[in-house]
């Protein structure tokens, strides 16, 4: 069956990407813990992380990785938060945000009516960011 993320990855559905490379995609989501906040999700669907191939698992980190480095330095956090969770689309995915509080990985944290305003303007901060660290090949280019 195919999910919302893989809609969103072939472009059958909106959304602010800020990373494609050939196994991954990465994109704003539309409930943010924190301004920045992005799921790293593989091309391949797959439901459940557990069931990913190693190797796509490690590649997804280092992408969440990046990702999370670029947060912390453009919003100035004490952390990134990152997290595992596949319950409101059956589709492996990886939140990371940047963070200031363990309180933000609660779902009371979830933002559930962000200006898309301020998602397009984060997004182009991030993309800015990736830029400037040195990963412009898989940043897409500001819509």
């Amino acid at each position: 069956m195919t999910t919302l993320f893989t809609k969103i990855i072939r472009g059958e559905e909106p959304a602010r990407f800020v990373w494609k490379d050939d196994r991954c995609v990465a994109f704003l989501t539309i409930e943010p813990r924190q301004p920045g906040h992005v799921l790293v999700v593989p091309r391949l669907e797959v439901d459940r992380w557990l069931d990913a191939p190693d190797t796509l698992i490690a590649e997804l980190m280092v992408v969440a990785h990046r990702i999370g480095s670029a947060q912390r330095e453009e919003w100035d956090s004490d952390r990134a938060g990152l997290m595992i969770e596949g319950y409101m689309v059956p589709h492996l995915h990886i939140h990371v945000w940047p963070s200031w509080s363990p309180r933000e990985f609660h779902p009371s944290g979830i933002d559930r009516s962000a200006e898309p305003a301020d998602l397009d303007a984060a997004a182009i901060r991030l993309r800015a960011r990736l830029r400037t660290n040195g990963y412009g090949e898989f940043v897409p280019a500001d819509d």
